[in-house]
């Protein structure tokens, strides 16, 4: 914006273009990062060097350090930045992001082979009769339940209700 008024194009004509207000505008350009920024960003600097000198202290005890240091806060307030930006305390349990670990293969994949050179490849050789399969999932219908499966002969349907 400041570069198409410093080429003579007036702000109005601008802001129409680009279809911005332009009461915003002239209000980020008065305060580019808003005060509420600044002071969430001074409570998390002093809620962070509280966590980095004790880090077994939980949000409270570390909402209780940034007052001290001259940054009061409300608890929830605290919680919510601590939470944010996972200062959790070192004696509490740590959460998973996504529920629990992927656990070992069900099976083993016996189509695996290794190379002299160590490196892994598939043969997909059948020595007896159902030994082997080797499938495929064409098309899933969510909304009919059903599922369309081709091996190395046939498609076959898979539904259930």
């Amino acid at each position: 914006m400041r570069e198409l008024a410093a080429d003579g194009i007036p702000v109005a004509v601008s802001c129409r273009v680009l279809k911005l207000s332009r009461q915003p505008y002239y209000r980020w350009l008065a305060a580019p990062v808003p005060e509420v920024e600044v002071l969430e960003a001074y409570r998390a600097n002093a809620l962070f060097d509280a966590h980095r000198d004790d880090p077994e202290f939980g949000y409270r005890y570390l909402a209780d350090e940034a007052e001290a240091a001259g940054e009061p806060m409300a608890i929830r307030t605290a919680w919510r930045l601590c939470s944010d930006n996972a200062w959790f305390s070192a004696f509490g349990k740590a959460r998973a992001k996504n529920g629990k670990k992927p656990g070992p293969p069900v099976h083993d994949d016996l189509c695996v082979v290794t190379d002299a050179d160590g490196r892994v490849r598939h043969e997909f050789r059948a020595t007896a009769v159902n030994e082997l399969w080797l499938t495929d999932i064409v098309r899933h219908e969510a909304l009919l339940n059903r599922v369309e499966v081709r091996d190395h002969h046939r498609l076959a349907v898979a539904a259930a209700r």
